[in-house]
């Protein structure tokens, strides 16, 4: 299963209508989630690979404080020199952004760049990078985000 047909580095137009589609999707899980009566700054998403870069593009296009939001091996979407300019704040929301170095999908420059756009709209960034793990998960992932979970229902 894909959520949009090419790499996440592609042109943005490339990989339309996928890409919006994919972020609708999210779009409207969040306002069933809040009209159920869960605040955004109760609520965690969470992504891995193209799931993590449609977790951190949806943030980042629709900033506000949230529960938490987990990137595990992905970045912002679009190539390289993407105007990155999101308006507005995350307003300390917890994020962690998490992958392998390297990973055959996800350069390193697009996770690092994340953070700091994540971090200059005022998110808590947790970047972890772990040397030749692949494109998977590992357990100090899991185990953060166990934490941030607890935390958040605290």
């Amino acid at each position: 299963y894909t959520w949009y047909p090419y790499s996440f580095l592609a042109p943005i137009d490339q990989n339309e209508p996928g890409l919006s589609s994919g972020l609708a999707v999210i779009n409207e899980l969040v306002a069933e989630i809040e009209a159920a009566g869960i605040p955004a700054e109760r609520t965690m998403m969470l992504g891995f690979s193209q799931g993590a870069c449609l977790t951190l593009e949806y943030t980042a296009r629709h900033p506000r404080r949230y529960g938490g939001i987990v990137g595990l091996t992905g970045g912002l979407i679009g190539p390289q020199n993407t105007p990155r300019d999101y308006a507005g704040s995350l307003d300390g929301t917890p994020i962690l952004v998490a992958s392998s170095d390297p990973d055959p999908h996800i350069p390193v420059a697009r996770v690092k760049e994340t953070v700091i756009v994540l971090d200059g709209m005022g998110a808590q960034v947790e970047a972890r990078l772990y040397p030749n793990m692949g494109h998977t998960i590992n357990a100090d992932e899991i185990a953060y985000v166990r934490e941030m979970m607890a935390n958040l229902v605290k």
